[in-house]
This record gives C-alpha cells, structure tokens and sequence, in this order.
C-alpha cells in the first residue's frame, strides 16, 4: 500500500507529504497520532512536534531550517514560518568507508563507442565548430546554415510547415475557430539522409565571451573550450579566431596542454583578420571541416568496458520529491558506476550548502577537504557580497513546489553523488583525471553546470527533474528523470525516465538505480535514443567567473 507520508532520516523532524493532506486529517505515524492545523500539499513538509521560534528543523538528518515563529505540531512548514540555516563547517577527520554495491550483473558489459588515441571513449561522435570570441558568431550562424541541412543533421521546419498550414487555411477563407482547431503533427527525424553515417553531427558552439571582460574570464573560456576539443566525443573542431581578443589562439593551445593536447585529433585553427573577406573565411572553414569529417567518418563503435564512462550529475527544476526519488537513485547509479571503475562528477555548489561537512570527510585527504571547504566559503562570501547568498538560491518553482530553504533544497541535491568517497575537488573548468566521485565547482544554473561537466569530460550526463526542464547539451547526451510520475507523462517529449515509482512504492531507490544503469549503457552505444538530443537541445552557456546561483 502506498505510503501518505515519509520521514527521511531518523533524526529528522519534519515530515514529508506523499500526496495531498486535508486540514484535521490524522496521520498515525510511527504510532503517534498527528493531527493536522492546515491543508498540506503533496511534496511539503508538516512539524512533527511543536517548535519554538528560533528552534532547528532537520530533514535529511541535517539542519535544514530554524522556525521564524511559534510552529505547532502538524503545522505545514514554509517560508512564512521557517528561514534558512545551515550548519558549519570545518576540517574534519576522513569518513572514508562505504559499502560498494553488488555490480556483479553489470560486470563485463560494456558499452558500444568510439575509441580515441588518448584512451577515452565517447559515447558519440560530433564534429564542433567553436568561436575565440563573440564577434564570430555571425560566421558560425552561417556556416551552420550551409552544412547541416545539406549533410542531414537539421532539425525538420515541423513548425514551419504547420505554420504554411495555417496560411493555407486563412487563405482559402476559413474561420478563427476552425484555425484554432488545426492539430500540430510531429514528424520523427531520420537518420537515413546522412552523408556521413559515423558521425552524429556538426554543433556550434556560440557563446558571448572571448573580448570584453576579465583576462581570468577569458583564460577560463579558453579551458571549457580546450575542454569540449579534448572531450571523447569530439572527433575534431574548426576554431574561428577574429584576431584581436583576449582569449588568443596560444591560450588556447597552453589549455589544451593541461589537457593533453587534443590526442591527434583535426583541428583546424582560422583567424579572420590573417584571411581577409568572410568569403575566404568561411569557403575555407567549409572546406576543412568537410575534409575533417570525411575522415572522422572512419571511426566506428567497438566495445568498451563501463569504466570509461564518466557521469555528468545535474538536477533542474527540481520539486519537493527530487531528494527522495530521482537524486539518490541517480546517486545509486553513481555508486555503481564508480565500483565498476567509472567517474562520477557531482557540480552545483550553491546546492551543496548545508552539507560541506559530509562532503568534506568523504574527501580522500586533507589537502582535497580543505581545497572544497575554501571554494565553498569563498563562493558563499562572493554572493552574500554581491548581495544574494545561498539562502536566495531556491526559485519560485522550487518554493512553490517543496523546497522552502537552500539547505533542504541543497541536502536532496547532494544525494546525487552517492556514498562513495571524494578522489578529488576540481575547480571550474579542471578536467576529470581520476575514477570516482569528482566534487566540480559550478553555479546551480542548470546550463552553465551542465555546459562545465561536460568541459570537464563527462560523456553522459543523468539530469534530475521535479518540474521540467528541456536542458540539453551540444555533444554529450542528457538523460532527463522525472521525479514524480505526473510530470513523466505531462512533458514526456523531455523526460527519458521517471523514477515516480519510488514515491508509489512500486520501486525501491536501488532496483531505479540499476534501472538508470541499464539506459545509460545503451543511450553510451547509441541504441537508445535520448530526448535531448531528439529535440536537438544543445545548450551551451560558459560560466563568467561571478555570482550565478
């Protein structure tokens, strides 16, 4: 039968709705009766027990909350009665036992991908064009318009023909109503008039940075697109250079040395003000990148154990389920991942405010605690001085939807990254080097921490989602998990995965976890096909080093 509530941890108390609760409703729960003073809604919380003003409020065992007023048992808990706290943090002692799942049924699968010189493997194979700085992303937009249409990749008009549709309906003299009864019909994509069948498309990575700003923020820029050029699921890039800008070509080059080199892979480099017109410009870029791909073309998919993935970790529009379904069955997935030798990268550092300590001991030294401690204290004071902390992180959806203060919407967020130890903290935009649990510094923005974990080498990426959110990615395949079942069949044009049988009880977090495995092994070969790349969702937003929560 299913559960009306749920109490998270042990130590928690304030309790969960599993669905929606009328005021003056008893609730019998571990053999107490609590009755209740308002209606609460489904994914919300209700006081276990009376609370003074200024008393702590726990849920997933940690602090989440101090009452900003007098809260009677039974009370639904919100903002107009709770405020944000968190607890502190310092150095502590490692914590560093967890129990390793059983991977024996995934033992010795493997995944279909594409072999690199460097000994990555990605789970696709794109071909980038990437702009030094803003001023060429007119000749990027062109080259786009004259490569992917011709060479299969493009998106069809659906909505452009639905629109002649209508042209014709108003032309022949039909009525608003009958044009408001007009039915959009979708077309499915095909991959039957590719020129180049090994290769999964050509994607523009256009951005508004390069010139301008910080040399800091250039050099950044620089290492997020050194990132993507080293990145397993990048067969070559062509780089357009205007001349002038901070963020140079021998950056460039000096970024992807940390990231050893681009592992013989084409890359073709253009610098407009050196060729003069756009027309060479662009006849030259079209022609070498044309050439590249006939060769990248070469490359097929052959098989790869599971320890070359590395799992990108990302939540958005999350809801009041998102910390008691979809985040710990992802985190469930990562703890396989990474006992059968894979990497994990946990980002999001604003959502991990209230649980730095925990994360902090699961570091495998002192040196990596004390480097996640100081980025976090300095991120945290760089928004209170930009005059939005931490506690202005939830949004209106989130707030509406459950997630009342940072630290509760920040304590269900962290249960991405599993249990399994920290190998090591990395700051914005460092690459993965080792297996395991990867902690990467990033805003909670949805696309700039998507677009970073894939700089930093993630070639799939499990997103988590309580409301909906179309988030995708240029080169690397985001699985969208739906929270709660409503939202799996609301938005299931977006969705790849609902783990809403967690709150039904038909499904323990475990069997979610295993069963987010099993996608993520056939979305790495290409046979299962992904909802953000259907719908060509290739989100791409660079991080400018300041605040962004």
């Amino acid at each position: 039968m299913r559960k009306k509530v749920l109490k998270v941890h042990p130590d928690d108390n304030v309790i969960v709705a599993l669905e929606n609760l009328s005021k003056g409703e008893e609730i019998d729960f571990e053999g107490k009766v609590i009755g209740l003073t308002s209606d609460i809604p489904l994914k919300h919380k209700f006081a276990e027990k009376d609370f003074s003003k200024g008393q702590e409020l726990y849920m997933y065992g940690v602090l989440v909350g101090k009452a900003n007023q007098d809260i009677k048992k039974g009370e639904w808990i919100n903002t107009f009665n709770v405020k944000h706290a968190a607890s502190s943090f310092k150095l502590g002692d490692r914590n560093l036992e967890w129990t390793k799942p059983d991977v024996s049924e995934f033992r010795g699968k493997t995944f279909l991908g594409y072999h690199r010189k460097d000994g990555k493997v990605g789970t696709a194979n794109y071909w980038i064009v990437v702009p030094l700085v803003f001023c060429e992303n007119r000749n990027l937009q062109i080259m786009k318009e004259a490569l992917v249409e011709d060479l299969g990749y493009g998106q069809k008009q659906e909505y452009q023909s639905f629109t002649q549709d209508l042209v014709s309906l108003y032309q022949s003299g039909k009525t608003i109503e009958d044009i408001l009864k007009a039915e959009f019909k979708k077309d499915k994509s095909s991959k039957a008039n590719r020129v180049f069948e090994n290769i999964d498309g050509v994607k523009f990575l256009s951005h508004d940075m390069g010139c301008g700003g910080t040399r800091s923020d250039a050099q950044a820029l620089c290492g997020l697109l050194a990132g993507y050029i080293a990145h397993p699921n990048v067969a070559g890039a062509t780089v357009l250079s205007l001349g002038c800008q901070n963020a140079q070509h021998s950056m460039l080059l000096e970024e992807l040395g940390k990231r050893g080199g681009a592992a013989e892979k084409p890359v073709v480099f253009l610098e407009q003000q050196k060729i003069g017109t756009e027309e060479l410009l662009i006849s030259e870029a079209i022609k070498q990148t044309f050439a590249g791909l006939i060769e990248a073309n070469k490359i097929v998919r052959k098989p790869a154990p599971l320890s070359k993935l590395t799992i990108g970790l990302e939540c958005g529009g999350s809801d009041g389920f998102s910390g008691i379904s979809a985040n710990p069955a992802i985190g469930f997935t990562s703890d396989l991942v990474v006992a059968l030798g894979g990497s994990v990268i946990l980002a999001e550092f604003p959502e991990l405010c209230g649980v730095e300590q925990e994360l902090s001991d699961r570091c495998i030294n002192e040196n990596n605690a004390l480097r996640f401690n100081n980025l976090m204290t300095q991120y945290a004071a760089a928004a209170e001085a930009a005059g939005s902390g931490f506690d202005m992180n939830p949004s209106p959806g989130n707030i509406k939807d459950g997630l009342i203060t940072d630290a509760i919407k920040s304590a269900g967020a962290a249960k991405k990254g599993g249990t399994s130890p920290v190998v090591e903290v990395l700051d914005y935009p460092e690459m993965v080097t080792k297996p395991g649990l990867n902690l990467l510094c990033t805003p909670g923005n949805d696309v700039e921490s998507t677009t970073a974990e894939v700089g930093s080498g993630a070639n799939i990426v499990l997103f988590t989602t309580g409301l909906g959110t179309p988030t995708g990615n240029p080169i690397a395949p985001v699985i969208k998990i739906s929270s709660n079942s409503y939202l799996a069949q609301k938005m299931s044009d977006i969705i790849d995965i609902n783990t809403g049988t967690i709150i039904e009880g038909t499904e323990t977090i475990e069997q979610a976890g295993r069963r987010i495995l099993d996608f993520v092994i056939a979305a790495a070969s290409g046979t299962q096909e992904v909802k953000s790349v259907i719908n060509g969702q290739d989100d791409f937003i660079p991080w400018k080093r300041g605040v962004s929560l």
